[in-house]
């Protein structure tokens, strides 16, 4: 399994980014994706994950109510909408794929795409 992430870029605190993960795999729908990130000097964390089938999402405390993340298996794409963005947000994000549940703990996370860098300026 081959993750590329997208979409990073610069924005200001209270803007909007998507951020895009495309996964080389046959059957993309058998794994649950998530996102994760990483700040300078902090561990990597856990932001959001979504089921295979996309039916089950779950998100960090942080970020309810203002990220959103989906998946279109057709194009083997898992998106991340990021809105109402905080300098707090400021992190490298990771996407990463694993087969059945326990979509919380990284060290579940068998594969991992490239961080894609995303700043929120105050």
């Amino acid at each position: 399994v081959q993750l590329q992430a997208s979409g990073g870029g610069l924005v200001q605190a209270g803007g909007s980014l998507r951020l895009s993960c495309a996964a080389s795999v046959r059957t993309v729908s058998a794994y649950a994706m998530g996102w994760f990130r990483q700040a300078p000097g902090k561990e990597r964390e856990f932001v959001v994950a979504i089921s295979g089938s996309g039916s089950s999402t779950y998100y960090a405390d942080s970020v309810k109510g203002r990220f959103t993340i989906s998946r279109d298996n057709a194009k083997n794409t898992v998106y991340l909408q990021m809105n109402s963005l905080k300098p707090d947000d400021t992190a490298a994000y990771y996407c990463a794929a694993k087969l059945g549940g326990n979509y919380y703990p990284i060290s579940q996370y068998k594969y991992w795409g490239q961080g894609t860098q995303v700043t929120v300026s105050s």
